[in-house]
């Protein structure tokens, strides 16, 4: 299995496991036979790569149950796929695979060495490599015992949500969540895992009726950044409501990627050419990101907006490389051609580069 490094958005970086075709093909086939068995027994409240779940389900969830409690404990496992231990781990898979060349393909891949870019090879003695096709599976198995079927016998009143090893709780008072977050620290010591000290936190879900002042009032889940934020009810009146919106780093993100395509040096391209080429990919964005206070998406938008408006004044020279006749240009194809580009469809916002397309 070759291992490959690949930069961490947080600093650092985070190792995967590539297996070769056979052992994907196999670890398909392992899959396909365990998956079935298992994936019924998890709890409703994990989302991770499961059938029929995904993680705007896990934050639509969270959104209610952010409105419902108070706090939320926001827990974060430092380093899981590469601490999960073998032995817990391969006790679980023996409780349910059947066939025992299951289990012996199983425990063949979690041990197999990490061969290095420069050939040198690595033993593996606890984790599962990121990027194998029966790792996510694998995680999952191992925090329904570690933390899922623990929440539910210890403190079935407190709701939470999990997407692979991201998670948080919802409790009603700082008390409750002080005390879960010891229980959980302890808890994690039993499955040879270890919480972020820095990273978990307690958050105050502040809003309109809880007004008290806290050290943290917001966090960061699935892409999504749930804070205080202020918004207009059916009557027309704004209230200030705890809710998620596409987090900044996100945004960071999508803002790399749209200057990497360098829009403005492709000047041999059609505007329909653009569109086939990465309006796949903003609408992805669209679908995501814009599920929850799809407003914020709109800064990233304008970005998208200003290279069309770069591309478009050097491509033709009737503009004259003005920027603003560039811009008129791209509005009116813009009101003439709305589902050329998806984020041309989003609304208009007055006084900005969005409201101008």
């Amino acid at each position: 299995m070759l291992t490959v490094k690949i930069p961490k958005a947080g600093g650092g970086e985070r190792k995967l496991g590539i297996p070769t075709v056979s052992d994907r093909i196999a670890q398909m086939v392992v899959k396909s036979r365990l998956e079935p068995a298992i994936d019924p027994l998890f709890h409703p409240s994990s989302y991770g790569y499961r059938p029929g779940k995904s993680a705007l389900d896990a934050v639509g969830q969270a959104r209610q149950h952010c409105w419902k409690y108070d706090w939320v404990l926001d827990l974060d496992i430092k380093g899981f796929f590469d601490n999960i231990d073998h032995d817990l781990l391969m006790r679980a898979v023996k409780k349910h695979a059947k066939e025992p060349w299951t289990i012996l393909y199983i425990e063949r891949w979690l041990k197999a060495a990490a061969q290095e870019r420069d050939g040198q090879g690595t033993e593996r003695v606890k984790g599962t490599p990121q990027g194998g096709v029966i790792s996510p599976l694998l995680a999952n198995l191992y925090l329904h015992y570690g933390l899922d079927e623990w929440m539910r016998r210890n403190y079935p009143q407190v709701p939470f949500e999990r997407y692979a090893d991201d998670a948080i709780a919802h409790c009603g008072t700082e008390t409750e969540a002080q005390q879960l977050k010891e229980a959980m620290e302890a808890r994690m010591r039993e499955c040879r895992l270890e919480l972020h000290p820095e990273k978990t936190k307690i958050v105050y879900c502040k809003d309109d009726d809880r007004r008290r002042t806290y050290q943290h009032e917001k966090f960061d889940f699935l892409g999504y950044t749930f804070r205080p934020r202020r918004s207009k009810n059916r009557f027309g009146k704004f209230f200030i409501n705890f809710s998620p919106a596409v987090s900044d780093k996100a945004v960071r993100k999508i803002r790399a990627e749209i200057r990497s395509w360098k829009l403005h040096l492709r000047s041999d391209k059609t505007l329909e050419d653009l569109s086939r080429m990465f309006n796949p990919v903003v609408r992805g964005w669209i679908q995501y990101y814009g599920r929850y206070y799809r407003s914020a998406l709109y800064p990233a938008m304008e970005q998208l907006n200003r290279s069309l408006t770069r591309w478009a004044s050097r491509k033709y020279k009737k503009l004259g490389r003005h920027l603003r006749r560039a811009a008129h240009w791209i509005a009116r194809i813009s009101r003439r051609d709305p589902k050329l580009w998806a984020h041309w469809q989003m609304g208009e916002r007055r006084g900005s580069v969005m409201g101008a397309v």
